[in-house]
């Protein structure tokens, strides 16, 4: 094994330069750096748009005490340093005042990704990012899956893997554990599946 196998063959810094030109400049895309990989999103649709917006004000109803911020970027503490963007996070108000673009994940209640209908959903959202999150400790990762029409709740996270997976179908319940705390009525997904 060489020195450099163990090393990100972009550095972290590199990485959070690039990631700034591509937010002035490459209108429709959004960079990630986990394990060690770049990665590439598209931005949302306007129906993926609809359900960060209907959770928002689910959590608004049921946890007045916390907020929803989409798209914060977060620092991911996997092997290789990375960064993240869920497309929201769950904490509570004022946890991300005077931060830079990246913040870390302590106060970070929930993580949330919709998928996307591109070709790295599947390797993205439904192998690294569960890794990568149970890896920093963020205590609730849901995943509200439009390709299978699932929502998938991974809770109690144990080094690099959530020790809980519970998946419905949407249009039947699901309770976002603590520290989240909600009875989760999937009912409403059904209208933004296409």
């Amino acid at each position: 094994m060489t020195a450099l196998a163990d090393r990100p063959h972009m550095q972290l810094s590199e990485f959070e330069e690039l990631a700034r030109f591509a937010a002035r400049t490459a209108e429709g895309l959004r960079l990630e750096f986990i394990n060690g990989r770049l990665g590439v999103k598209a931005v949302p649709d306007g129906d993926h748009a609809e359900i960060v917006l209907w959770l928002q004000r689910v959590c608004m109803q049921h946890r007045p005490d916390l907020g929803l911020y989409a798209e914060r970027g977060l620092k991911i503490k996997s092997y290789r340093e990375g960064r993240a963007i869920p497309d929201a996070s769950l904490a509570r108000p004022g946890s991300f005042a005077g931060h830079g673009d990246w913040s870390a994940t302590e106060a970070v209640q929930m993580a949330v990704e919709v998928t996307s209908f591109d070709r790295d959903t599947d390797r993205r959202d439904r192998r690294e990012k569960p890794r990568a999150y149970a890896q920093t400790g963020i205590p609730v990762y849901l995943l509200i899956d439009r390709d299978s029409c699932e929502v998938t709740v991974y809770s109690e996270p144990e080094g690099d893997r959530y020790d809980k997976a519970v998946t419905v179908p949407f249009g039947k319940p699901v309770t976002l554990p603590d520290p989240v705390g909600i009875e989760l009525d999937t009912e409403p997904l059904k209208d933004w599946v296409n």
